[in-house]
C-alpha cells in the first residue's frame, strides 16, 4: 500500500455513506496538468528592463491538478484523465499524482513527443501574475470517450463550447459541480455556458456572477443563478462566500479567514474541493460554505498550487490550535463546531504533506 492510500484510509468523509454497488471513484475530473514554478516574496511586480529577485520558489504538479490532488487529500478517492508531456516535467507531475497522491490515472495518457504546458507563476501583494507556454494535445489523448462511474465530477466550463462528457456522466447519474473562466469574448452569456443545464452546482466569482446575471450585487448574482442550475456558490474574496440552494431554499454566508497569504495559486480549486466534499457527505450548505472557505485559508499559507491543498491532519490542527486562541468570538467558534467529530483527537500529524520545493528530481524514499 502506498503512502498516499495509507493516509486516506484514516479519514474517508464518506464512510457512512458507501455501500455495494457504489460508483468505483467519488469524482471524476479532465483537463490539462501543467508544471507550475512559482515565486513567491516579490516586494512588487517585476520592472521591465530590470531583474527581479523573489525570496522563495517552489514547483509542483498545477492546472487540473491542483483541483485532483486538493480532492485527494480530504479523501475522496479521486480519478483524472488528462495528457502527460513525454518528457522530465510529464514523468515528475505523474508521478506526484499517482504516487505521491493516490490518484487514480487509468484514464489518463503519456503522449510520445509532446511537451508537458509550463506556467511560471509569480506572487506579490496577495495577488499573482502568470505565463504559461503550452501546445493542445492531440485531441483523442484528452480524455476517454466514456467516463468513469463516480458520485460527482467536477467541470471548468466554456463559453460557448459544450464537453460531451459533462451530458453523459450528467444522465448516469455523477452530480456535476462546476465552475468557469474569464469570459475573453466579452459576451459573459449564460445560454453560452450550455453544459451548465447538466450542472448541480455553479460556483463562479463574485466579478463573473455579476456580469452573466447583470446583477448590481454578488449576493443577487447568486440567486438570479438558481433559474439556471439548483446551487449557485458565488466567491467574495476577502469577504467569505455567498450560497443559494434553490431546492431546499437555504441559503449561507460565511466570512473569509484572515491568514497571512504566502501564494493564493490554486486557492480556488482547494475551495472548490472543499464544497464537493462537504456535498457528498450531506453536510448543510453553511457547513459546506464553512469547509470551503477553510481549506482555501489553510492552501494559500504554503507555496504551490497543487501541493498547497491541507490534508486532514492540518484542518485538525488548525481546529484545536483556534480554539485555544485567547478572545476568540464564541459564534465564530461555532460556526466550525462541525469539525469536531470530523477529526480524531489523535490525529496531528501522521504523514508528511509533499509541499512545492524550488527543483524537481531529488531521489527520495518512500
Amino acid at each position: 500500500m502506498t503512502q498516499a492510500a495509507r493516509r486516506d484510509a484514516r479519514i474517508d468523509p464518506l464512510a457512512a455513506l458507501r455501500a455495494p454497488g457504489d460508483p468505483p471513484w467519488d469524482v471524476y475530473l479532465t483537463g490539462t496538468v501543467f508544471l507550475d514554478i512559482v515565486f513567491t516574496g516579490l516586494d512588487s511586480a517585476p520592472v521591465r528592463g530590470t531583474e527581479s529577485w523573489a525570496r522563495g520558489m517552489g514547483s509542483s504538479p498545477g492546472g487540473v491538478a491542483n483541483m485532483a490532488t486538493a480532492l485527494a487529500r480530504l479523501g475522496l478517492r479521486t480519478s483524472l484523465a488528462a495528457a502527460f508531456g513525454d518528457d522530465h516535467y510529464g514523468e515528475y507531475c505523474w508521478d506526484a499524482l499517482a504516487q505521491g497522491e493516490g490518484i487514480d490515472l487509468s484514464a489518463s495518457r503519456t503522449v510520445p513527443g509532446w511537451h508537458s504546458p509550463v506556467t511560471v507563476s509569480m506572487a506579490y501583494e496577495g495577488e499573482r501574475t502568470m505565463v504559461s507556454h503550452g501546445h493542445e494535445p492531440p485531441q483523442e489523448e484528452t480524455a476517454p470517450d466514456c467516463p468513469p462511474r463516480a458520485r460527482a465530477a467536477v467541470a471548468s466550463l466554456t463559453p460557448g463550447a459544450r464537453s460531451p462528457w459533462i451530458a453523459q456522466a450528467a444522465g448516469e447519474g455523477t452530480r456535476v459541480f462546476a465552475d468557469v473562466g474569464w469570459d475573453e469574448t466579452g459576451a459573459w452569456d449564460l445560454a453560452g455556458l450550455a453544459d451548465l443545464e447538466h450542472c448541480e452546482a455553479f460556483l463562479p466569482n463574485a466579478e463573473e456572477a455579476m456580469r452573466y446575471t447583470g446583477a448590481d450585487c454578488p449576493r443577487a448574482a447568486a440567486r438570479a443563478l438558481t433559474a439556471h442550475v439548483p446551487v449557485a456558490v458565488v466567491t467574495l474574496g476577502a469577504e467569505g462566500a455567498y450560497a443559494v440552494d434553490r431546492r431546499t431554499g437555504e441559503t449561507a454566508e460565511v466570512p473569509a479567514i484572515a491568514v497571512e497569504a504566502l501564494d493564493p495559486t490554486g486557492a480556488g480549486d482547494v475551495f472548490v474541493a472543499g464544497f464537493v466534499t462537504g456535498t457528498l457527505a450531506g453536510w448543510p450548505l453553511a457547513d459546506r460554505l464553512a469547509f470551503a472557505g477553510l481549506t482555501a485559508a489553510l492552501s494559500v499559507q504554503e507555496f504551490g498550487g497543487s501541493l498547497s491543498a491541507p490534508g486532514w491532519s492540518e484542518i485538525g490542527a488548525w481546529w484545536r490550535r483556534v480554539q485555544s486562541v485567547e478572545g476568540q468570538d464564541p459564534a465564530a467558534l461555532r460556526r466550525y463546531a462541525f469539525l469536531e467529530d470530523l477529526v480524531p483527537a489523535e490525529l496531528d500529524r501522521p504523514w508528511p504533506l509533499r509541499r512545492a520545493v524550488p527543483t524537481i528530481g531529488f531521489r527520495r524514499s518512500l
